[in-house]
């Protein structure tokens, strides 16, 4: 880190009644440092930057800032803005020549404001689009260091993919930057540091998210630590990260040799095959059949055109899309709660199922915590016949001592989604459709998700942005392409945001929308209707012989692992494998190159 740090900190310490955030704590950062600010809710990081920024004083040490240092903050709530447009909120009232003159201002705008009109009041504005104009104005304001405060809450995958590709940018060129963010992926994209915030203290973990859970389990490790079900969660976690994508872990800064010796003995976090024998059992051959839907809203705007869609025992698919393309409404009409313009969507006979909304409002407010999750298991007793298991369900979602007996009204947002989630889990359903469950939750408490996911028997349809918690539970990822259509992406997320990139221009120049501007597309020349029905049958023909190739492959891995010492075996199982791979990569070609024209 070259030349005087930004923000120094000097045994700060920061109390609320009783309770320590804080105690004791000295840290700094400088030009290029990026710091992820990672803790349980409560436990001080919003504090943290705070003290820091000198929104609050500390009640012991001091902070120093340099007094050269430009800093630019992002805070979780915003101000409405009402009575100013969007042009005087991030140019201040400069007329577009004259920011417009600059390219790389161009760029930000038109990828980060698409669809929001300059001239609009900010008071109109909904939460997403008002977080959207307090990034592009901050990222507009030349600052040294820049404070962002869950910066990712609202956007899309794809609008996160962009802003991290920005902010490495901006690290490049010296700024520094500190990030509070429950967004895995997003931490692990931008960040060259971590601090966790817990028990009053802030450990320091050079490198990103991949690399801080590394050297935290190995922290676990050599102490030998008796909390084994949180070193078993980290465990399982690194596993995963180890076998996922290549950029994941191809960091130079992830030890691989240690995370091998960690792991070795590791097995995948889901038994595919078990469960999937486990979700027939209870579900039998159908889940929900969509056929033939058409969702029209009522301004005219065609959502879903024709979508055909079996979804079995046992499917764990993530879905995607940009903001308003329909994935919650398509969740909607999976549950029932909606119903299609044309055609119709089925359910099995025994298909018992729980709907994560976005919102918490179902929850009653004079409620206690423990009465509302011992009300729902007793109805869920006479539902099902069996009694749920509520305690350990409980304890993980960190409802203890006096949480139990709080009234629902007074918890925290954080808090109400948790309990929002833990009921939903404890009624026993077999098909689960969440809608964004990521919101709130911080990180200890998704990896207990993740690992309650990976031995639940059942179908599991997921929207969400967040894209580490996206691959990490599903096996598939489809997505809403904004023109009625829904297409599996064998490349996952990646390729989604590989499409979005090289699409073709939305109209003639630029993508944001000033007064009176135009924001109707022509329709292209494409394909006739029954080409259409053709392509549509092939690629749902080869999506069907992807998914019986990928059942092959994982028979062959359980052959290797009760084979490893039979090297004539694992020879003749390796080729089978080559084989087996080479097939599925002539077959992902094909249904490219069908969807491609859908």
């Amino acid at each position: 880190m070259a030349g005087a740090n930004f923000i120094n900190a000097e045994g700060i310490g920061k109390g609320y009644g009783t309770r320590i955030l804080l105690d004791a704590v000295s840290l700094g950062l400088g030009a290029g440092d990026v710091i992820g600010v990672v803790g349980r809710n409560g436990d001080g990081k919003s504090t943290l930057l705070a003290l820091l920024t000198g929104s609050i004083e500390p009640d012991t040490g001091r902070v120093t800032r340099s007094a050269s240092a430009s800093i630019g903050v992002l805070s979780q709530v915003e101000t409405s803005g009402a009575g100013h447009s969007v042009r005087d909120l991030i140019f201040g009232g400069r007329p577009d020549h004259v920011w417009a003159a600059d390219a790389e201002t161009r760029r930000i705008v038109e990828q980060m404001l698409l669809g929001i009109a300059l001239d609009t009041d900010a008071g109109t504005l909904s939460g997403g689009e008002r977080r959207r104009v307090a990034l592009v104005a901050l990222m507009l304001g030349g600052h040294d260091l820049l404070v962002l405060d869950e910066p990712t809450n609202h956007l899309d995958v794809e609008a996160v993919s962009w802003l991290a590709n920005h902010l490495n940018a901006l690290q490049q060129r010296g700024t520094a930057m500190l990030v509070v963010s429950h967004d895995r992926w997003f931490l692990d994209a931008i960040c060259n540091r971590i601090w966790e915030v817990h028990d009053g203290v802030v450990d320091a973990y050079d490198g990103g998210y991949a690399a801080y859970v590394l050297a935290r389990a190995e922290r676990a490790r050599q102490a030998a630590s008796k909390e084994s079900r949180r070193r078993n969660l980290l465990r399982k976690e690194l596993a995963w990260l180890r076998r996922g994508a290549p950029a994941r872990t191809s960091k130079p800064r992830f030890r691989i040799d240690a995370a091998n010796a960690l792991i070795y003995d590791e097995p995948d976090p889901r038994d595919k095959l078990q469960l999937a024998q486990f979700s027939t059992a209870r579900l039998g051959k159908d889940v929900i059949d969509a056929e033939d839907v058409g969702l029209t809203l009522p301004g005219g705007r065609r959502l879903l055109d024709h979508l055909t869609w079996s979804i079995g025992p046992g499917h764990r698919i993530g879905l995607v899309g940009v903001n308003g393309s329909g994935k919650t409404t398509l969740l909607n009409l999976f549950a029932g709660d909606l119903e299609p313009t044309s055609g119709r969507v089925k359910h099995g006979k025994t298909l018992r199922l729980g709907h994560l909304s976005q919102h918490v409002g179902e929850l009653a407010g004079d409620e206690r915590v423990l009465e509302s999750v011992t009300r729902l298991r007793n109805e869920t007793r006479l539902a099902t016949g069996r009694d749920a298991t509520t305690s350990t369900l409980l304890e993980d979602f960190g409802f203890t001592g006096d949480k139990l007996v709080t009234r629902i009204g007074e918890l925290s947002g954080g808090e109400r989604r948790r309990l929002q989630l833990l009921r939903l889990l404890i009624s026993e359903p077999n098909v689960l459709l969440l809608d964004e469950p990521t919101n709130d939750l911080d990180i200890d408490i998704l990896t207990v998700v993740e690992d309650y996911l990976d031995t639940w028997p059942g179908t599991l349809i997921v929207v969400s942005h967040a894209r580490y918690f996206l691959e990490r539970v599903c096996d598939v990822t489809y997505a809403l392409m904004g023109d009625g259509s829904c297409v599996m992406l064998p490349g996952g997320v990646e390729q989604y945001l590989e499409h979005r990139r090289t699409r073709p221009p939305a109209g003639g120049s630029g993508g944001v929308r000033t007064a009176g501007a135009e924001n109707e597309r022509e329709d292209s020349e494409g394909p006739s209707p029954g080409e259409l029905r053709q392509l549509r049958k092939d690629a749902a023909r080869l999506e069907g012989q992807l998914d019986k190739l990928e059942r092959r492959i994982a028979t062959v891995h359980e052959k290797m692992a009760a084979s490893a010492s039979d090297y004539a075996e694992l020879a003749r199982l390796q080729e089978e494998l080559a084989a087996l791979e080479a097939q599925r990569s002539e077959l992902e070609d094909a249904w490219l190159d069908a969807s491609e024209h859908l």
